[in-house]
């Protein structure tokens, strides 16, 4: 088939190498254009990009999709069909109209929870037992179209958002060729509407989402802490300094401190009061400003942090 593609990060890139590798036609990918990134600012490609260009295939980088007129040249391109992962653009209604199967959307959750911009996080900072990704048939809302396919995978106890990301974006690279084979063979794919309960959404996460309450329990600043990992990271304040949290997990505390007091330190790690009684949060791996991530041990060799010390809070 002619398989057109839309997506920007790794995780669009394992999808479009799968499709690739299946020998699908592909005339067309769209991708968001190259950003600053790194200390020099130097414009750098994306990866979906990257392994296009690697592979000669046409890619074009619209800013938006918004313009009519700019959108013609586009929709005259022939397609059976638009595969979408991580775009990070909205698409007009023509657009979703334009290839003759329409198109289909690698989602990483299984819908209809996590609708939106960061499912991944999302599901591990509310402490889902599983999720998984949903190839669904897009229509003009957020992430509401029927539903083709869904694979689901457990959250490990120690997942972060980089190693569930992986997980998800092999799933959703073998669902999407699996699905397309089906389109290619029959015509057609069956579609399931999404139920109408159990509906949540993965907001966007911003700078709120990068700094520790330590007003909520242990174990929900623990999962934040892996939900942000590899980034942005969570940073707290100590001593008028930040430090970004790498490592964390919940130990018993049988004692009364405010949130955010350091309750003990030693080679295990920090212990930090929290919201919830019982319970303290142990900082195994930090990094200082303008430092390397180092365990707790190594941080604490070098900086005293006693008993009764204190975090920002709030």
């Amino acid at each position: 088939m002619r398989v057109g593609f839309a997506g920007t990060p790794d995780f669009a890139a394992r999808a479009l190498a799968a499709i690739i590798a299946a020998g699908h036609t592909i005339p067309l990918v769209l991708t968001q254009p190259d950003r600053p990134h790194g200390r020099g600012l130097r414009r750098t490609p994306s990866p979906v990009k990257a392994l296009a260009q690697a592979h000669g295939l046409p890619v074009l980088q619209p800013p938006s999709l918004r313009d009519a007129g700019a959108r013609e040249p586009l929709l005259a391109i022939p397609l059976d069909v638009l595969v979408v992962a991580a775009y990070g653009l909205i698409l007009p209604k023509d657009v979703l109209g334009w290839p003759r199967h329409g198109c289909l959307n690698i989602h990483a959750s299984l819908l209809p929870r996590w609708r939106g911009a960061a499912p991944i996080q999302r599901a591990i900072e509310a402490g889902d037992a599983t999720t998984g990704v949903t190839i669904m048939q897009m229509d003009a809302g957020l992430d509401t179209g029927p539903m083709i396919a869904a694979r689901q995978v457990a959250v490990a106890a120690c997942e972060t958002a980089g190693t569930l990301h992986d997980k998800l974006a092999r799933l959703g690279a073998e669902a999407i060729v699996d699905v397309l084979a089906r389109l290619a063979r029959d015509g057609r794919v069956d579609a399931t509407p999404q139920p109408g309960e159990g509906v949540t959404y993965a907001a966007k996460i911003g700078p709120a989402d990068a700094t520790v309450d330590w007003t909520q329990s242990a174990a929900a600043i623990e999962r934040r802490l892996r939900a942000l990992q590899p980034a942005p990271g969570v940073t707290a304040t100590l001593d008028g300094a930040p430090l970004k949290l790498h490592g964390a997990c919940v130990v018993p505390f049988a004692g009364h401190a405010p949130a955010g007091t350091v309750v003990a330190s030693g080679p295990a790690g920090i212990d930090v009061a929290c919201g919830d009684a019982g319970r303290a949060l142990r900082i195994t791996a930090l990094q200082p400003a303008g430092r390397t991530r180092m365990t707790a041990a190594d941080f604490l060799r070098g900086h005293a942090v006693p008993a009764g010390a204190r975090f920002v809070v709030g």
